[in-house]
């Protein structure tokens, strides 16, 4: 692969935190559109909107599924460090990647869960309620936000395998 090549992957790659947070910034958006809206038909004009729970909770699940890969690449999660003290640098270090070596186990679990849900839903045409919207894509974004949060997990533990143990104490 030559140099050109990796400076085009490198700034492609480079662009999806920032379409992810776009992502979910519109979700989020719309999520309070569609809620307020409901409100405003609901206590002012007197009638409500019919299926505005489903359409919410679909919002929710992809604005979730879009943030969750950034929020892992950023440290964002919430984390303890309880023992740090006692485990020393390399204890640390040895916790960091079993750590990420558990969380992509399970990730990788729950998206071949997601993957037969997708399918299955797609197979079926399985849909919402009240509005009968198509249940796929809700888990197949729960498949791409998992799958995405797997692989930066990887990347961390590559990062900490080339780093090495960490120089503070």
């Amino acid at each position: 692969m030559s140099n050109a090549t990796l400076k085009t992957w490198s700034a492609r790659a480079g662009q999806v935190p920032f379409l992810l947070n776009l992502g979910a910034g519109i979700c989020l958006v719309a999520m309070v559109g569609v809620i307020a809206t409901g409100v405003v038909m609901r206590y002012i004009v007197g009638n409500p909107l019919m299926g505005v729970n489903e359409i919410v909770q679909t919002i929710a699940v992809a604005l979730a599924m879009l943030a969750l890969p950034q929020a892992t690449a950023s440290g964002a999660h919430v984390s303890v460090d309880l023992l740090d003290r006692a485990l020393g640098r390399w204890g640390r270090w040895f916790g960091d990647i079993l750590s990420r070596v558990l969380s992509i186990t399970v990730l990788v679990h729950l998206c071949l869960r997601a993957l037969a849900k997708t399918r299955e839903a797609a197979e079926y045409g399985d849909v919402t309620n009240m509005l009968q919207l198509p249940l796929w894509p809700v888990y197949a974004a729960i498949l791409i936000g998992m799958g995405l949060c797997a692989l930066v997990f990887a990347a961390q533990i590559l990062g900490l395998l080339l780093g090495g143990a960490p120089d503070n104490d």
